[in-house]
């Protein structure tokens, strides 16, 4: 998924020191360092190249002005950016697999759209902060290409089962009776040691750049290597048992709302930011009734008419098939709200059974349980959990595969 940005809010955090010392890269004192920066699979990353991403990081991080040791912290960062989408684009290669500019342009409109602007105001504000707009669509190209090529060669063989998606639901179900954070990310992949040493340093510039304002939601969307980069790393409200061992821990000890990290895990650095936390909820459950009465209190009637009922469907139909027998749909009920006596009843029954018979008014009466759901309020619906454990196991795959590419590619840097 091409990671998003919301361009104008993201310029205008861009202090004017911030975009000087961006600028710097092409001063001449650094004209010594032209040339190639890296050699993947034969294919060069130049210098230049590696300035121009650089700037794009630090645009999206703003903050203050960052200092000499940020910058190429940043830098290098931006080299593994690049080596990865070199790599992803060899990879849709094979594939004979291109992406059009009009499907670049179309995604850089969409950006713009998002903060009110058209694509080449886009493109104009990008040069005006220093920022060639090709190293963007060079990026968001890789992005759509990587996305086509593990869609299709995995996409359809990602099979979610019902089990699956009601394993998931009773996590959820669980999880809101625990102490829950909502928790943002930002993820450095870094496979291997180098890589990894590098993306701290870096990970430490940008917790700096945090700290001095910068906005976490914007570096997470140009920066982390995450799922949620779309959503500006936003995990939604977690708790402890969602997370990875060091993750869970750091959030555990953190004293309270703030940023926390770097924290290496095996394939790279996270820095997470805890927004809040909120203790158990109280779960209500939610039920679909069907109430069926007889109007002149004839048990026999009713006794009748529910040996003829085998499921929900079938209530309206012999309810209308008696004079005396009256029917009403309660939809999405709180339990809490039957009272206490009407609550144990409805409790008591299997869904898409009648309770036992009850004094209603002048009449008897039962009700068919119909829908049950524990949370219902909180649990989402479950062909978003499927199509959310679809999209988390092609992520997976996908990391994983990019992670076999670099081990086997040749990769020298200069």
């Amino acid at each position: 998924m091409v990671r998003q940005i919301f361009a104008a809010v993201l310029l205008a955090a861009m202090p004017v020191g911030l975009v000087a010392a961006a600028q710097e890269a092409s001063a001449p004192e650094r004209l010594a360092l032209e040339g190639v920066a890296a050699i993947v699979n034969d294919q060069p990353i130049s210098y230049s190249d590696v300035r121009q991403r650089a700037r794009l990081l630090l645009l999206s991080l703003g903050g203050q002005q960052p200092s000499q040791e940020q910058i190429q912290q940043i830098t290098g960062q931006a080299l593994e950016q690049l080596i990865d989408e070199r790599l992803q684009l060899e990879k849709a290669a094979e594939f004979e697999m291109e992406i059009a500019p009009e499907e670049i342009n179309g995604a850089v409109d969409d950006m713009a759209r998002q903060s009110g602007a058209t694509g080449d105001q886009l493109k104009q504000q990008l040069l005006a902060a220093g920022v060639n707009p090709t190293s963007l669509e060079e990026q968001m190209r890789a992005e759509i290409a990587w996305s086509r090529v593990m869609s299709g060669l995995y996409g359809s063989r990602i099979r979610i089962s019902d089990n699956q998606v009601e394993d998931q639901l009773n996590r959820v179900r669980s999880s809101l009776q625990q102490t829950q954070y909502r928790v943002s990310e930002i993820f450095l992949y870094a496979p291997d040691p180098e890589t990894k040493d590098q993306a701290l340093q870096a990970s430490s510039s940008i917790i700096e750049q945090l700290n001095q304002g910068a906005d976490f939601r914007i570096a997470a969307q140009r920066i982390s290597s995450a799922p949620t980069s779309a959503t500006g790393g936003d995990m939604g409200w977690i708790t402890i048992g969602d997370l990875d061992t060091v993750l869970a821990q750091a959030v555990e000890d953190s004293a309270g709302p703030g940023i926390v990290g770097p924290l290496a895990v095996e394939n790279g650095i996270y820095i997470l930011n805890i927004a809040s936390k909120r203790e158990p909820a109280k779960l209500t459950t939610k039920v679909d009734l069907i109430r069926l009465q007889v109007t002149d209190g004839d048990e026999a009637v009713l006794t009748e008419a529910m040996e003829a009922i085998s499921s929900c469907d079938d209530v309206q139909s012999v309810s209308n098939s008696k004079s005396n027998l009256r029917h009403a749909d309660l939809t999405d009920i709180n339990v809490d709200e039957l009272g206490t006596e009407g609550k144990d009843l409805v409790l008591a029954a299997d869904v898409g059974q009648p309770t036992e018979i009850f004094a209603a008014g002048s009449g008897l009466a039962v009700m068919y349980v119909c829908r049950r759901e524990d949370g219902a309020e909180a649990l989402p619906s479950r062909d978003d959990l499927k199509s959310r454990l679809k999209d988390q196991e092609l992520s997976m795959i996908s990391e994983r595969e990019l992670r076999d590419m670099r081990r086997e590619a040749t990769i020298i840097y200069r």
